[in-house]
């Protein structure tokens, strides 16, 4: 009696799968070992695992939080600014070259506003010479903040209040300041005028100030 032959046995099929399989992926040339096998690194967590991703999420509130913290040194500077170096004060500048070219233009006689008190403070001084006729403008911020141009022209007053009062400028009496004879005059809204009129020249303060203190810058030019 022979003695019994072992019998091959084909590969022995991966966890969960049948011999069936194994041949199966033999027959597609499929590594048998590799069957089963997602290819995935077992170290890798698959997303959505709860693994931080490393994106952090901020709420409103941290956010407005975080622009407060910004703001308030900003307010803080620009607070300090205000009171210390008087942001809020108007740059005061010198009329003299302005009137100097006005006086040496001679078209007509001067009057010399840098004799007006200290508060009135001058912010804008021009002289225009064109077209033949000349005109001298002073702007003053008043004591009382408010803003006052004052205007010395030889061009004709018919044309000149016009322009200066608008075409609604009337006159509204008249008023003896400095020895001078002054015409109150209405001028655009929220403003109002006086006018020096004579034969050589007009000269005017008008602005948004109130009647007293154009009254004042008035008697105090030279």
């Amino acid at each position: 009696m022979e003695p019994a032959q072992p019998t091959e046995r084909g590969p022995v099929p991966p966890p969960g799968r049948t011999t069936a399989d194994t041949d199966t992926d033999l027959l597609a040339g499929a590594d048998p070992a590799s069957a089963g096998s997602t290819g995935e690194d077992p170290d890798v967590p698959p997303p959505g695992s709860g693994e931080p991703t490393g994106r952090s999420e901020r709420s409103p509130k941290d956010m407005a939080i975080s622009l407060l913290v910004l703001l308030v040194p900003i307010a803080l500077i620009f607070g300090i600014y205000r009171v210390f170096f008087g942001a809020d004060q108007p740059v005061v500048i010198d009329p003299a070259p302005a009137v100097a070219q006005a006086r040496a233009s001679g078209a007509f006689e001067v009057i010399d506003p840098t004799g007006v008190d200290d508060d009135w403070r001058p912010v804008t001084a021009n002289f225009n010479g064109a077209d033949g006729t000349a005109t001298l403008r002073v702007g003053f911020v008043s004591p009382e903040g408010e803003g006052v141009q004052l205007v010395q022209s030889d061009v004709p007053a018919e044309t000149l209040l016009p322009q200066e009062l608008t075409a609604d400028g009337q006159p509204q009496g008249v008023i003896e300041i400095g020895g001078r004879t002054w015409q109150r005059y209405t001028a655009r809204p929220g403003e109002r005028a006086l006018v020096l009129l004579e034969p050589e020249r007009t000269v005017m303060v008008v602005g948004s100030a109130t009647e007293a203190e154009l009254r004042d810058l008035a008697d105090g030019l030279g």
